[in-house]
């Protein structure tokens, strides 16, 4: 099997991984660690778990472009969310529905999990994003 490996244009570098992997055959396309940074590697909405998933989604939204994917072919979406508690869900929501237009999230969604970790990437980050996508 193939694999192309690639960090697209506009989103976080360097880190000591890619952004996307894909798979050709049946072309699957895998984003991971997408987080509320910006393309130089900057903290976006820090402790606010609203902004962290907006920007983690539209961070999601690069990396299914540059793979030539879109939402509308993602079968999975899983979120890893610090310190999560019912409580939170309202703003998990919010953040969904502030940037579902923008970057093309189908409803009703795809398949998705909201796992509740202790802690990510940096004490600064509240959620993480993954999408797998499948093409041709």
């Amino acid at each position: 099997m193939t694999v192309q490996l690639l960090t697209p244009d506009g989103m976080f570098q360097p880190v000591p991984y890619h952004h996307v992997a894909v798979g050709t055959g049946s072309r699957h396309v895998h984003v991971a660690g997408q987080i509320a940074r910006d393309a130089d590697g900057n903290p976006v909405a820090t402790g606010d778990l609203t902004g962290q998933i907006v920007q983690a989604l539209r961070n999601t939204a690069r990396g299914l472009a540059g793979a030539g994917a879109t939402f509308a072919d993602v079968v999975r979406l899983r979120f890893f969310v610090t310190h999560w508690q019912p409580e939170l869900y309202d703003a998990f929501v919010a953040g969904i529905d502030q940037v579902a237009d923008e970057i093309g999230l189908p409803r009703p969604l795809p398949p998705l999990s909201a796992i509740g970790v202790d802690y990510l990437f940096e004490p600064d980050v509240l959620v993480e994003v993954e999408a797998y996508a499948v093409l041709d």
